[in-house]
């Protein structure tokens, strides 16, 4: 009988520690427990996952890294299924697209993102989590393959382009939009990085960027003036066969040129200076040329 009240005082006495340790470690925990409880790492949805990520370390972590993003979400917690948190980027309770957006760019305002206000997407009406997950430890918006697909599921013509029988390797995975594009806006038309076409090809194609003793002003100006940069069915991407792409210009220069379009020869005999159709055939250094001799960009 004295053993068993002795252990019902000690079973007492010891959910008496536990009951008053458990306000302080509510305290303690409580800005966790407010968020955490609930998203747990068997929801629907594995948010836990972000505590890999960067974004999980926000304001030491915990509840803090959640409302960095989505707001204090007071009411929310109050009330988890019926009000939404203050900037919610899930499929229930979406909020606007500027607010999504306004929370990202809280911290994400400078270098690639700059020009974001005013850019071809922002004017669509995109958010940054249209593309980008934060939740992802790896960003799929921020992967190579991945964020091509992305951007060819809306860009539906550069995707066809891609597959024409002369184009930039962006299906073997050898180069992706946002080598070339800027997808958060730039000061250039079509968002490139560089400040023109040229500055933009030429980030790859040093050997064409000149300065040439004999130039080509087309080339230095403008390189899309014959060569579609996404895909073409001519070979080097070009915007027609030769020499219909040389006579656009060159109607009739220093030698006899008969006009060859689509239909074939136009008439007349053999011209030896086009032999196979193709002015590229003598006129190799069509981009610029330092030969001493190379005035007609023949070498």
């Amino acid at each position: 009988m004295i053993l068993t009240r002795y252990r019902s005082f000690l079973l007492t006495l010891a959910l008496l520690c536990v009951a008053n340790t458990l306000p302080a470690q509510e305290d303690m925990h409580s800005a966790e427990l407010q968020c955490l409880s609930c998203h747990t790492s068997s929801s629907d949805v594995a948010v836990h996952a972000v505590f890999n990520t960067v974004h999980g370390q926000l304001n030491g972590g915990g509840n803090d890294s959640c409302t960095a993003c989505h707001g204090d979400s007071t009411d929310h917690m109050a009330a988890p299924t019926e009000v939404a948190p203050s900037v919610s980027f899930g499929p229930h309770w979406p909020a606007t697209a500027e607010a999504r957006n306004a929370s990202c760019q809280s911290c994400h305002e400078n270098g690639k993102q700059l020009l974001w206000a005013g850019s071809a997407h922002d004017a669509e009406g995109l958010a940054c989590d249209s593309c980008h997950n934060s939740h992802q430890q790896i960003d799929p918006a921020l992967a190579a393959e991945q964020s091509t697909d992305m951007c060819l599921d809306c860009h539906t013509r550069v995707r066809a382009e891609a597959q024409l029988p002369s184009h930039h390797p962006i299906s073997e995975g050898k180069t992706s939009c946002t080598d070339c594009h800027n997808p958060h806006g730039a000061s250039t038309g079509s968002d490139l990085h560089e400040v023109s076409i040229n500055d933009n090809c030429f980030s790859c194609h040093q050997e064409k960027r000149g300065p040439f003793l004999w130039e080509h002003p087309p080339s230095a100006e403008d390189c899309s003036l014959c060569h579609r940069p996404h895909g073409s069915v001519h070979p080097r991407l070009l915007t027609a066969r030769g020499p219909a792409l040389c006579q656009q210009c060159h109607a009739a220069a220093f030698h006899p040129s008969l006009p060859y379009g689509a239909e074939g020869l136009a008439g007349g005999s053999a011209n030896q200076n086009v032999l196979g159709k193709n002015c590229l055939n003598c006129h190799g250094q069509v981009h610029g040329s330092n030969h001493p001799s190379g005035a007609r960009l023949t070498r």
